[in-house]
């Protein structure tokens, strides 16, 4: 463990990484823990007594910040004053640090799914329990009489509820609430070990989605509803980014839609070359369309549902859920085409886990996706 008693600096803050305790004055202490998380805690003669407080975690909190927060508890203890008693009275309820926590990272969530269930899964299995008490006060115990009830019978809930409890510990950590992530490790180590069960999307095999198609176009949905179908399968992209596609994102003359960053699941643009079929549907969207800049709006001129299409298909009998068509055309590149790997990847927009071949995946290898594209469409109209 590392000791340091000169005064701190913000570059030092920022960089040291080895473990233990650096020292600044008026008993303020930055610790770094072997994981290389960094608090802030001071050490205080309280009404006597030797004390110790959190005042947050770094970054978070800044040196200045730690500083002023310092100065502030030693004043008030040589006044007599008790810092943790005040601070005691700040601590706010695990229902009303989730509330925080939701709010503060809600803004950069683009799936309204998981933004609602993140809140709906707390008040349903944590909340009645825990959501009354001091989010200083929350123990392993405590989580873990939460979790295990579910734990077995519904692993994936189970497993993100605990993430989201601590995600609140880590915030009251950095708040200076607590010193230490009752859902962390210790939690991890001492609950059963579940079984994983790899779960794909409902998919076709590729030799079945010209039939869906047919079936799409023969039944009772709306037109807009049916057009969005056959455009997601041709394109083979995402429920949400063909749904909400507006008309200001295609460039008619050189057949390409590009997506903006803000509805990519990478959160970077991506540029879809279309077929010409998926151009036909464009024009066939045009002269269905209700006042609206959306696409493929629903009958009312709102965004589309993601249910609809779900439901459509389900009522339709066939074997998928919109995601799936995703599968079934990288199945058929692969099984049917001479495409390079990185072609196949790059139409589905999945992002290079290798940060070296990242670095240097530059293009995004348009012409050769075009022509994969146009295969594809031509593929499905061979089936039909």
């Amino acid at each position: 463990m590392a000791h340091h008693r000169a005064k701190l600096t913000a570059a030092f803050c920022r960089t040291v990484a080895l473990a233990g305790k650096y020292h600044d004055g008026q008993g303020l202490i930055l610790r770094v823990t072997p994981s290389g998380s960094k608090q802030w805690i001071q050490r205080l003669t309280i009404q006597g007594r030797g004390r110790e407080l959190g005042l947050g975690g770094y970054p978070l909190v800044t040196l200045a910040q730690a500083r002023d927060a310092a100065f502030d508890n030693r004043r008030l203890a040589r006044a007599g004053g008790d810092p943790m008693a005040a601070k005691r009275k700040e601590v706010p309820t695990l229902e009303q640090a989730a509330a925080r926590v939701f709010e503060m990272h809600r803004p950069n969530w683009r799936n309204a799914h998981h933004t609602s269930e993140w809140m709906a899964s707390l008040r349903r299995y944590v909340f009645p329990r825990l959501g009354e008490q001091r989010v200083d006060r929350v123990s392993t115990a405590d989580i873990m009489a939460v979790l295990l009830p579910i734990w077995n019978t519904k692993q994936e809930t189970a497993r993100r509820v605990k993430q989201r409890i601590g995600a609140v510990m880590k915030w009251a950590i950095a708040q200076g609430h607590r010193q230490d992530n009752p859902a962390g490790e210790v939690l991890s180590a001492a609950l059963p070990k579940q079984a994983r069960v790899q779960r794909h999307h409902k998919a076709l095999p590729h030799p079945e989605v010209a039939s869906a198609i047919k079936k799409v176009r023969r039944s009772g949905a709306s037109a807009s509803t049916k057009l969005a179908f056959e455009f997601l399968v041709l394109t083979a992209c995402r429920s949400g980014e063909v749904r909400l596609a507006r008309w200001e994102e295609f460039c008619i003359e050189f057949g390409e839609w590009k997506i903006p960053a803000a509805r990519m699941k990478a959160n970077r643009d991506h540029r879809v070359p279309l077929s010409a079929r998926a151009m036909e549907i464009l024009s066939e969207a045009w002269e269905v369309a209700v006042t609206s800049d959306l696409v493929f709006p629903s009958p009312t001129g709102r965004v589309l549902s993601d249910a609809t299409l779900s439901k459509l298909i389900r009522e339709l009998g066939i074997q998928a859920v919109p995601h799936g068509f995703r599968s079934s055309f990288r199945d058929w590149a692969a099984e049917c085409t001479n495409a390079p790997h990185a072609v196949m990847e790059a139409a589905l927009a999945h992002t290079i886990k290798n940060k070296v071949e990242a670095a240097y995946a530059r293009s995004d290898l348009l012409d050769r996706r075009r022509e994969l594209m146009n295969d594809w469409a031509r593929y499905l109209e061979s089936g039909m």
